[in-house]
């Protein structure tokens, strides 16, 4: 009997960046890894792992876009966090066994002061149920083993927390942080200081940087569309960059900056800016420094002419 032979699928040049609506349950991994097949792409990868039971914003990088994905991942984020009140559970969410239950009296001045206390330069310890790497092993491998691992506090920024809805047990904040703040620790943390104890029931990142999740597509509505019509999802890879100062070169200068050489700019000294040629077409990212040009991340000849089809920012 002569079995059927797999089709294999061609996979094709993609650039760009997809804003995702992962769903519950997905890992960070699984999600792109749909996307990445449904766009027959070459080269992708995602900006930072969402925990399976968080949904929300995850902007995917495809071909040159992947390049400049660290920008996304060092950038601010925003999410929609309910938590129960009066429950700890063990990993602090709701998949957890239940721990402890206490009563629930607090009033809303309570809950506002305990935001106000959460919010700016605080200390977290990394929960064990994280993507945090312990000797090359992620600390929710040890969770799930029953292993518990010591992990040193870290500093994050809350800029601001919001209380959108209070129904007595259930709480929802919305919460603007920096890289690498834990929500479900920030849930029990709370939990704490409230005295009746929290764990995360429910998670939606809502933005990464500029990025928003109303501008998210999900993978069903990704999956009905036709190759087009996804291809016309993607934003270009500066879309990452929209908030660094552009700079412009003419022919001659574009030419030399993709090679790696410096080039001498009347532009004022900055950590970070976007670099453009003939026709608007992305070029990388440099820094400047005492009025020269230097180079971080170049595209290639075929990068610029698979990023120049798709509309690049003013």
């Amino acid at each position: 009997m002569t079995l059927p032979q797999r089709v294999r699928i061609p996979r094709r040049a993609v650039h760009g960046v997809l804003l995702l609506d992962k769903p519950l349950g997905w890992t960070s991994n699984d999600a792109l890894q749909k996307a990445k097949r449904l766009y027959r792409a070459e080269k992708a990868g995602h900006t930072g792992t969402l925990d399976p039971l968080a949904a929300g914003l995850l902007p995917l990088c495809f071909g040159a876009a992947t390049k400049f994905s660290q920008v996304c991942l060092d950038a601010d984020k925003a999410y929609r966090a309910t938590l129960r009140l009066g429950q700890t559970t063990r990993g602090g969410d709701a998949e957890g066994e239940v721990l402890q239950v206490r009563e629930v009296q607090v009033d809303r001045a309570a809950i506002e002061a305990a935001c106000r206390r959460f919010t700016g330069v605080i200390e977290q310890v990394p929960p064990m149920h994280s993507a945090l790497k312990h000797e090359g092993r992620a600390l929710y491998d040890y969770a799930r083993a029953g292993i518990e691992v010591e992990r040193a506090a870290r500093a994050v920024t809350i800029q601001r927390i919001d209380i959108v809805d209070w129904q007595h047990e259930l709480l929802v904040l919305d919460v603007r942080c920096s890289k690498g703040t834990y929500i479900r620790t920030l849930a029990e943390d709370i939990g704490d200081l409230l005295g009746c104890g929290a764990h995360l029931a429910g998670l939606c990142r809502t933005a990464s940087g500029k990025l928003s999740v109303d501008d998210a597509v999900t993978l069903e509505q990704l999956a009905a569309l036709s190759e087009p019509e996804r291809d016309a999802l993607l934003l270009p890879a500066d879309a990452l960059l929209a908030d660094w100062p552009r700079v412009q070169l003419p022919d001659d200068e574009a030419g030399r900056f993709l090679t790696g050489l410096r080039r001498r700019v009347s532009v004022a000294d900055a950590a970070a800016v976007r670099v453009y040629g003939p026709d608007d077409a992305f070029l990388g990212s440099a820094h400047i420094a005492g009025g020269e040009l230097i180079a971080d991340r170049l595209l290639s000849p075929a990068e610029v002419a698979g990023l120049n089809s798709l509309e690049s920012l003013p």
